[in-house]
């Protein structure tokens, strides 16, 4: 059974460092900034990234200030889960490595989970506008073009997102996540 301490801190810590993975993924794909969902995530993220952004210059479509801030909360919120959850003090290699393998977890989940949703839309309102089908559009069309530029439509039906799922998942269980939580002798609830 899990402790519920340590439930409720990482469910915090997550949708903060989500909001943050946002931040910098709709600034790499240059959605509008006027969307309503893109104001929320900016407003909420904005007392971290923005004395950050003072000091951090962007380089090109990288927003380092949030990629900081996105790396920084992910350590600060690994480190402490790790001494609440872990028997042992495990090394710092091993907090850094928990940290990066979790961001890059989160952000094939945010991909995973926006094809599925863009998918889903295409079938129930396909043409519609709404703010969140134009984020997730415009997260989605730079992971589909390299498949569907290899892949091309079979009867009229595109079948990039599922070779892009497909390969996303493989990735994911290339991860050594369970291999750096035995060396520190975690549960798996990471």
């Amino acid at each position: 059974m899990q402790n519920p301490l340590i439930f409720v801190l990482r469910t915090l810590f997550d949708l903060y460092v989500l909001t943050l993975a946002l931040r910098l993924l709709l600034q790499w794909a240059t959605v509008d900034k006027r969307n309503p969902l893109v104001q929320f995530i900016l407003r909420v993220t904005n007392p971290l990234v923005v004395p950050l952004q003072r000091v951090l210059p962007a380089m090109g479509r990288l927003d380092t200030a949030t990629l900081v801030a996105l790396i920084g909360l992910q350590l600060a919120g690994t480190a402490l889960l790790v001494r609440l959850g872990c028997v042992g003090e495990p090394a710092l290699w091993q907090i850094l490595a928990l940290a990066v393998l979790t961001i890059v977890k989160l952000g094939l989940g945010v991909f995973t989970w926006s094809i599925i949703i863009y998918v889903v839309l295409s079938w129930v309102s396909p043409g519609g506008y709404n703010p969140a089908a134009a984020i997730v559009a415009a997260v989605v069309e730079p992971v589909l073009a390299p498949f569907r530029r290899l892949i091309p439509p079979i009867g009229g039906l595109d079948l990039s997102p599922l070779f892009a799922l497909i390969a996303l998942q493989a990735v994911t269980m290339l991860l050594p996540m369970e291999r750096v939580l035995a060396g520190m002798l975690c549960r798996s609830g990471f």
